[in-house]
């Protein structure tokens, strides 16, 4: 069924069911209340437009995340297909020298 964890967001408790630890979901639920009292500190709106603003930039914060990771995993490929062929030219490169030994060995 899940773990109930009970959270206060911006001094309203709301009880989440989660197969995450309560632990997270309490970490969860401390961003989301910063968040909202960010946007209730600097702006003129009501807990309600200040939820879905903090719905808002979480969800920007999330989408530039996923980006960033994305184009970490890119470099990380292209520096593991970097490896490989580097790898591959020290293999054939050791073939060279071998052969190269061995027609010394043969003079």
């Amino acid at each position: 069924m899940g773990n109930r964890t009970v959270i206060n967001i911006c001094g309203e408790e709301y009880t989440f069911v989660s197969e995450e630890s309560t632990e997270y979901m309490e970490k969860v639920g401390t961003h989301v209340s910063e968040k909202m009292r960010e946007i209730l500190t600097n702006s003129r709106v009501g807990r309600t437009d200040a939820a879905v603003l903090a719905a808002a930039n979480i969800t920007d914060e999330l989408y530039k995340a996923q980006q960033a990771s994305e184009q970490l995993r890119g470099q990380i490929k292209g520096y593991l297909d970097q490896a490989a062929q580097a790898q591959n030219e020290v293999s054939e490169l050791k073939r060279e020298v071998f052969r190269l030994q061995q027609r010394l060995d043969k003079q």
